[in-house]
């Protein structure tokens, strides 16, 4: 019997499947659940599982020397959660990855999903579009950065992530825009006194 909801979650992350194709993905994945504030990974992870987020957030953070928690990203629904330090170049992975809210997922061990994936050309070129998009979505977080001023990049993210700013503290939203929570505060401010 097909898990319709399983389906559901794959096709968000792949193009054109047919379904003989996602079943063989499927018959593998396992729903699983994390609690708010509960750690999936753990800097120096070498865990090589791949969660497909069904519904949750999740922080990704890095703990300086000094103890201080820098927030690399936030990681909404109908996103992957991976230690991809790991999967890529075997090296532990310097972040957290911790759940922000109540979480659920599908998820599937990277060895077995390799091993399907390589055997299916339908499925390789899937994993091959999903690098691309990850790689996309790199170069265009590093294109804020230098093309985009720190109000340029606030306005930025609240239209890619709307909902976020009501989910999340402002020092994680400010640590991802690369600037301080003063900072953050002044820029809305700004914004407010525009309309």
């Amino acid at each position: 019997m097909i898990d319709i909801e399983k389906l559901r979650t794959l096709y968000k992350f792949s193009k054109e499947l047919s379904l003989q194709d996602a079943q063989d993905l499927l018959k593998t994945a396992k729903s699983t659940s994390f609690k708010k504030k509960e750690i999936i990974f753990e800097e120096g992870s070498k865990d090589t599982q791949i969660y497909f987020l069904r519904e949750g957030l999740v922080r990704m953070y890095h703990i300086k020397e000094n103890g201080e928690e820098i927030t690399f990203s936030l990681i909404p629904e109908n996103n992957v959660v991976a230690n991809f330090d790991f999967i890529a170049t075997e090296k532990p992975s310097p972040f957290y990855y911790e759940t922000l809210e109540n979480c659920s997922f599908f998820r599937i061990d990277y060895q077995v999903l390799d091993n399907i994936v390589s055997k299916n050309a339908n499925l390789e070129a899937n994993r091959k579009y999903f690098l691309r998009k990850m790689i996309f979505k790199v170069k265009e977080r590093l294109e804020t950065f230098v093309l985009l001023n720190p109000e340029e990049r606030y306005l930025k993210f609240i239209k890619d992530f709307p909902d976020l700013t009501n989910r999340v503290p402002d020092k994680y939203i400010a640590n991802v825009l690369g600037i301080t929570p003063v900072s953050l505060s002044r820029i809305r401010k700004r914004i407010s006194s525009k309309k």
